[in-house]
C-alpha cells in the first residue's frame, strides 16, 4: 500500500489545509532582548510576501501592531519598517464613527511608552508543528505611524490577553485560549499555542485563572488569603489589608519586568526581608529599592508565591533580586504606586523566569513547571502522526521477528 504522510497535500488524504491547520499546534522563536531592558520577543510575518519582525510578548494587552510606513513620528527599530504598500494583502480596517470610515487607535503604556496609528486586516504567519506555515489571512493589526518605546528597538507588540484583538483571540476557539511560554535571561526558547501549550507532569503546580467585569481582558490570579507570600519561614497574611481577596488581586504580565504589589502589602514583605539580611543597606542610584552592598544572593531569603488551589510557587534567587553591579543587590519586588496598570499587583516576567508556564482558557488555569528555559527545547510531534521513518524502522523489526521466529521452528 501507499503510505501517505496525513499532512500530505495529496487529494487523496481527502484533507484540506483548512484542516491541517485546526490539527497544528502553532509557535514562535522567543528572543530575550538585552538591547530592550530584558525584554522577551516572538518572531512572526506579516504581510504578501512575508516580511519578519520581531514583537514583545505581552499578555497584558490586545493589541497586534508594528511601526509602518509613511512614519510621522517613529523610534528606532532593528528590522526594516513596515511597508503596506509592498503587501498585496494589506487592507486599511473601515470604521462607520469617523466621517472618512479609518479606525484608529491611541495606546499608552504603564511606562508611558505608546503607539498611534490605525487598524488594517493583513496576513499573520508564523510556524507551526506540521511542518507547514500556520497562516492568519484577515488578522487585525495595528499599522502605528507614531510611537515611542522609550529605548526599545523591537518592531511592535503582540497583544496576547483576552482581548478580541489579540492574538490568542483571533485564532479561534479551536486553540482553546491556550498559550505556553519558557523564559530564560540567556538563549532562546519558543512560545506555543493550541494543544502544545499544555503544561503538564512532575513539578507542575497550577492555579484557577480569574477575570473581573472591570477588567475582563487581563489574566487573573488569586494570592491566598492566608499567607500570600512567604520570605523563608514567615508566612504574610492578606488578611487585614486591602490585597486581600478571593477572586483574583494580582495580574500576571509577560509584558511587564518586575513584580508589583500594593503599598501597604509590600511594606509587610520588604520589612520580612530586612529581618533576614544583615549585610549593610545602600542607596541605588536614589531609587527607594530595597538594596544591599554585597556580591552574593546568598545571603538573601527564598520567597515563595502561594497562589490559590495549593500552588506554592518557590521562586529562585534569581526572580527576586537583581545584580545591579556596582556592589549592589536589590530586591525586584517593587513597591504598588510606582506600578503599571495604575497601581494593580502584577507578576512580572522575571519572576517567571526558568518557569514554562502555560494558560489554559478551557480549564482557567495557569499553570507553572520549573524547567531550564535555556536549554534548547525540541519541537513535540504531533501525537497523531507516525513519521516515514517510524513506521521504516517498525517494518525492519517485524521481519526480524519473523526471521528469528522461523529459525525456531526449524
Amino acid at each position: 500500500m501507499d503510505l501517505i504522510h496525513r499532512r500530505s497535500n495529496s487529494s487523496s488524504t481527502g484533507r484540506s489545509n483548512t484542516y491541517d491547520q485546526l490539527r497544528s499546534s502553532p509557535y514562535a522563536d522567543v528572543i530575550y532582548d538585552t538591547t530592550s531592558g530584558g525584554e522577551y520577543l516572538m518572531k512572526l510575518q506579516i504581510g504578501t510576501p512575508p516580511v519578519e519582525f520581531e514583537a514583545l510578548i505581552d499578555t497584558g494587552s490586545s493589541v497586534i501592531w508594528t511601526q509602518c510606513l509613511p512614519c510621522l513620528n517613529c523610534y528606532d527599530q532593528r528590522n526594516p519598517i513596515f511597508d503596506p504598500s509592498k503587501s498585496s494583502t494589506y487592507q486599511d480596517l473601515r470604521c462607520n464613527n469617523k466621517a472618512d470610515h479609518s479606525c484608529v487607535y491611541d495606546l499608552v503604556y504603564g511606562d508611558q511608552s505608546y503607539s498611534i496609528g490605525s487598524f488594517a486586516t493583513e496576513t499573520v504567519t508564523i510556524k507551526s508543528t506540521s511542518g507547514q506555515s500556520y497562516v492568519m489571512p484577515e488578522t487585525i493589526i495595528g499599522c502605528s505611524h507614531n510611537s515611542s518605546m522609550l529605548g526599545r528597538s523591537f518592531s511592535g507588540m503582540v497583544g496576547l490577553n483576552l482581548g478580541r484583538s489579540s492574538l490568542v483571540s483571533q485564532m479561534g476557539k479551536h486553540m482553546q485560549g491556550a498559550i505556553s511560554y519558557c523564559f530564560s535571561p540567556e538563549g532562546t526558547s519558543k512560545i506555543h499555542f493550541g494543544s502544545n501549550a499544555i503544561v503538564s507532569g512532575e513539578g507542575t503546580v497550577s492555579t484557577t485563572m480569574f477575570m473581573k467585569k472591570e477588567n475582563h481582558v487581563f489574566y487573573y490570579l488569586n494570592l491566598d488569603r492566608l499567607d500570600a507570600v512567604s520570605v523563608e519561614e514567615t508566612r504574610i497574611e492578606t488578611l487585614g489589608t486591602p490585597f486581600h481577596a478571593v477572586d483574583g488581586n494580582i495580574i500576571i504580565d509577560s509584558g511587564t519586568t518586575f513584580t508589583y504589589l500594593p503599598a501597604s502589602y509590600y511594606s509587610l514583605v520588604r520589612e520580612a526581608v530586612e529581618k533576614v539580611v544583615t549585610a549593610e543597606r545602600v542607596t541605588y542610584q536614589d531609587d527607594d529599592s530595597l538594596c544591599y552592598k554585597t556580591d552574593t544572593m546568598d545571603i538573601f531569603p527564598v520567597i515563595t508565591m502561594h497562589f490559590s488551589g495549593g500552588a506554592d510557587l518557590v521562586l529562585g534567587k534569581n526572580n527576586t533580586y537583581m545584580d545591579y553591579g556596582e556592589g549592589a543587590i536589590c530586591l525586584i519586588i517593587i513597591c504598588g504606586p510606582a506600578a503599571p496598570n495604575f497601581g494593580e499587583a502584577i507578576f512580572g516576567n522575571i519572576a517567571q523566569n526558568n518557569f514554562l508556564v502555560g494558560y489554559d482558557l478551557s480549564s482557567r488555569l495557569v499553570s507553572f513547571k520549573p524547567t531550564d528555559c535555556g536549554v534548547t527545547q525540541d519541537i513535540p510531534i504531533d501525537d497523531n502522526s507516525i513519521s516515514a521513518a517510524s513506521l521504516f524502522q517498525f517494518n525492519i523489526k517485524f521481519v526480524l521477528f519473523v526471521f528469528v521466529l522461523s529459525l525456531i521452528r526449524l
